[in-house]
């Protein structure tokens, strides 16, 4: 993890911009200290002396302010979602909610429609968008909220459990009712980092896949035309063609995740288990507690930016991003094959911007660094060239059908070892019954076998039932002779 989520503190204590209790997504500390429009805790790095009442005074009247303003639907919970709607429309300014024109609408439709036409040749899955919609960015942020928040839950209330358990005994029973309020604070201070967060990825995300995850509704392909415009200045193409080269690799995952029913909710639980393994030493907490001057409050600051907070990674995380990470590479190599077919010679440029979009996902631009920051983890398919040989040749040796066919369950899809070898996993002959958890698909069927692997699957738990029941009804045929021969 190269960013520790919502607001660790840093551990290098030279780091002077966290330190200051400046506001925003990288505040010092986090859990209350460096909310917007406070500084940090009175007293600030010059200790004891620089103690000023009437700054604690100021800083609790705005503190109640806030937990006032910030209440209601949404405010409950580890993350006050609520405010981070707020803050991130507010960062947003009136640009970013400006709602896009018809024009552009009507663009987006056409470019859409263009893409599932010339997909139907690429891939056998059917299309996944039921209808077409242009987000400004704060459209996106208030669409996309509540898989944020499915996203970012697991992590907070870990957090915020882990540091309440770290506490001393004597300590949690001093606070009593101020833990609610902590709590509150905290919810607070996760929001901020949030929308901020949310903020930034709205203006440079292009589609509502752009990502690699499914965050909007089911079968919405939705294009963001502000940001596409953005990205088309920095290139030498047409506007329209870049439009259409995005719609279909917008259509193209739409069909992924409208028809692979397994996929949306296999990455979102990912994340959601890398989240639970979140472990933080408490015992280090509670030293570090021990030493800390209840009337120096810049203790207090010193303590939350020491790095104390900071989450060990678990074997449990380790196994979970390796997981996530082939997953979303097979996702975005899926997705970059089929499009490449799809398009072909229509494009001149699609080469060109096909690598450019390789490049952009892979090396892990600013919308990646972002969502490290907000759940702790990255979403680079760092092998999204690896998965994309691997779909290449699996097209060339088992065509469209046999290619597709994979994604009739998990236990076919290829591992991280395959990506090593696609050859092997390209020649290895597979069952499409389903393996016991965590055991590795038997070996006993070919691809030739996968024109459609759920009906085949279907056919033979149907076939072994039948053979219980012909086997019951033998039995029950042979025992009535027996009995008439005992009477």
């Amino acid at each position: 993890m190269s960013d520790l989520p919502f607001g660790f503190g840093p551990s290098d204590p030279d780091d002077e911009s966290r330190r200051s209790g400046s506001g925003g997504a990288g505040g010092a500390g986090g859990f209350g200290f460096g909310l917007p429009g406070m500084g940090g805790l009175p007293g600030g790095a010059g200790g004891p002396g620089g103690f000023d009442m009437g700054q604690l005074g100021q800083m609790l009247t705005q503190l109640g302010q806030m937990l006032s303003q910030s209440s209601g639907p949404g405010a409950d919970g580890p993350v006050n979602y609520k405010l981070a709607t707020q803050m991130a429309h507010q960062q947003l300014g009136e640009d970013g909610k400006k709602a896009p024109t018809g024009e552009q609408q009507r663009a987006a439709e056409e470019s859409v429609r263009l893409a599932e036409l010339w997909l139907e040749d690429a891939t056998t899955l059917p299309s996944g968008a039921s209808q077409v919609a242009v987000w400004s960015p704060a459209q996106w942020i208030d669409t996309t909220m509540p898989t944020w928040q499915r996203l970012c839950d697991p992590v907070a209330q870990r957090v915020a459990g882990a540091w309440v358990e770290g506490l001393p005994e004597e300590a949690r029973q001093m606070a009593g009712p101020m833990l609610g309020m902590i709590s509150q604070v905290g919810g607070m201070a996760f929001g901020s980092q949030l929308g901020a967060g949310l903020a930034q990825l709205a203006k440079e995300v292009l589609t509502s896949s752009d990502v690699g995850l499914p965050l909007g509704p089911e079968g919405t392909a939705a294009l963001l035309p502000a940001a596409i415009a953005t990205f088309t200045e920095g290139l030498d193409r047409p506007a329209g063609e870049v439009l259409v080269f995005l719609a279909a690799r917008e259509a193209a995952h739409q069909r992924l995740f409208g028809h692979v029913p397994w996929l949306r909710q296999r990455l979102l639980a990912t994340v959601e288990e890398f989240a639970r393994g979140i472990h933080i030493d408490t015992s280090r907490m509670e030293e570090l507690a021990r030493e800390v001057d209840p009337t120096n409050p810049a203790s207090l600051q010193e303590l939350m930016s020491s790095g104390m907070f900071e989450p060990q990674t678990t074997e449990s995380q380790k196994a979970a991003l390796r997981r996530l990470e082939t997953l979303l590479a097979l996702v975005e190599g899926w997705v970059d094959v089929v499009v490449a077919d799809a398009v072909g010679d229509r494009l001149p440029g699609a080469v060109a911007l096909r690598e450019t979009l390789r490049r952009r996902r892979a090396s892990g631009g600013p919308a990646e660094q972002t969502f490290a920051t907000l759940v702790g983890l990255e979403l680079r398919p760092r092998r999204l060239r690896d998965a994309a040989d691997l779909w290449r040749r699996l097209t060339d040796e088992r065509g469209i059908e046999g290619r597709d066919a994979v994604w009739a369950h998990p236990d076919l899809m290829p591992t991280a070892d395959d990506l090593d070898d696609p050859s092997a996993f390209v020649g290895e002959r597979r069952s499409v019954a389903p393996s016991e958890e965590g055991a590795a698909p038997k070996s006993d069927q070919g691809f030739t076998d996968l024109d459609d692997p759920l009906a085949r699957l279907e056919a033979e738990m149907k076939a072994e039932q039948e053979a219980r029941e012909r086997g019951s009804e033998s039995g029950e045929s042979g025992g009535e002779p027996d009995g008439g021969k005992g009477s």
